[in-house]
């Protein structure tokens, strides 16, 4: 029997989430969420699928952001055989396979203005057109939910989002609030997860102690219930006297207790690029395993890939090479790199910073002979 579904918090802000997905689970209306990456958008959206009408039909899942433009555009809509390349069948679209059920997209705000205007079209008539097809298929039954952690109303400004498409999608609203604005779920959901993994590998749940209570409880969450259930699952694995100490916790976790007390609007929390690239310079880690890994499986976004390289092109002057050098790959992986951003999307134009003043690190040094 599935097990079902549930937010996993005691906060006022996680009861007002869940009266709102009450609301959006009783009406059909499209649902626009929106929130940082890794606070659980797309439990959000399950549990408005789970709860509403549609529950016996299909909930299908996609991440706008893990697919190049014209991937998505098959993989959304379908194509007919012959259409390109690989297409050796025709193939049904997602919308196709979601039909009687809902449709959930992940970050839409990665959308091209050229998908834009196709998922417009759709939510207009109802109507798909395969590609590489002359005729429309007949309308089919679908709920649209889609998620976001982009302030869409700044993109419509800057006309990289359209204005008639947020409107479509933005008839039920729901935000959920970032964790360390609900502080007081981070040791309700730390001993959920920690059932979780200890039940998952046959291991004795761990007591945690006081002081590595407040120190998860201080801790800023810039990765939100994502990051505590990848902590969560690490101290599963590494706990072995029965008891979480506080020099157990990643280090992280215990550098910004270690960091001196600013007042509450002095405190400025790093965006998670930042915390990947202090990885990446500082421990040595690989762009492969903290940045390629975790955008394949979903957990970074287009935008926050761009965004590194856009820290990294700051230290090397817009010098991909000497970035390679820099994210700790070796050197016969540049064509490699480069082959990465620009499938997905994530290359940045490098002639803005050649005019920079190079910005000194630690790894200076590394750099100079690279």
């Amino acid at each position: 029997m599935k097990k079902a579904m549930t937010l996993v918090g005691v906060s006022a802000a996680i009861r007002a989430v869940e009266e709102e997905i009450d609301h959006a689970a009783r009406c059909d209306a499209k649902v626009l969420i929106t929130g940082e990456s890794g606070v659980g958008k797309e439990i959000v959206a399950r549990l408005i699928h789970d709860g509403s009408a549609r529950t016996r039909g299909p909930l299908i899942t996609i991440n706008c952001a893990g697919f190049p433009d014209s991937l998505l555009e098959s993989e959304l809509f379908g194509h007919v055989k012959g259409s390109f390349t690989d297409a050796h069948r025709d193939k049904r679209g997602w919308l196709e396979a979601a039909n009687s059920g809902t449709i959930f997209m992940d970050e839409v705000g990665e959308m091209s203005l050229r998908m834009q205007a196709l998922l417009l079209r759709f939510l207009e008539s109802g109507e798909i057109q395969r590609v590489g097809s002359d005729r429309k298929l007949p309308p089919v039954d679908v709920r649209v939910i889609t998620a976001t952690h982009r302030r869409l109303v700044e993109h419509i400004a800057d006309k990289t989002f359209r204005e008639d498409l947020y409107y479509r999608l933005n008839v039920v609203h729901i935000e959920v609030p970032p964790l360390r604005e609900r502080r007081e779920d981070v040791v309700v959901l730390l001993n959920h997860f920690l059932h979780m993994f200890c039940d998952a590998y046959q291991l004795p749940v761990p007591e945690v102690t006081p002081d590595a209570v407040n120190a998860l409880t201080a801790y800023p969450w810039p990765g939100n219930v994502r990051e505590l259930r990848n902590v969560a699952e690490r101290l599963a694995l590494r706990c072995r006297e029965g008891r979480i100490s506080l020099d157990m916790l990643p280090i992280e976790i215990t550098r910004e207790r270690r960091a001196p007390v600013a007042s509450a609007a002095a405190v400025v929390v790093p965006s998670g690029s930042q915390m990947i690239l202090d990885r990446i310079l500082n421990d040595g880690a690989s762009f492969w395993s903290e940045v390629y890994e975790p955008f394949m499986a979903r957990d970074l976004t287009r935008h926050d890939v761009r965004e590194l390289v856009r820290l990294g092109l700051e230290h090397t002057r817009g010098n991909y090479k000497l970035l390679v050098a820099y994210f700790n790959m070796p050197p016969e992986d540049y064509k490699k790199f480069l082959n990465f951003l620009r499938k997905y999307q994530c290359h940045v134009p490098f002639q803005r910073f050649r005019m920079m003043p190079a910005t000194p690190l630690k790894r200076d040094s590394k750099l100079a002979t690279a």
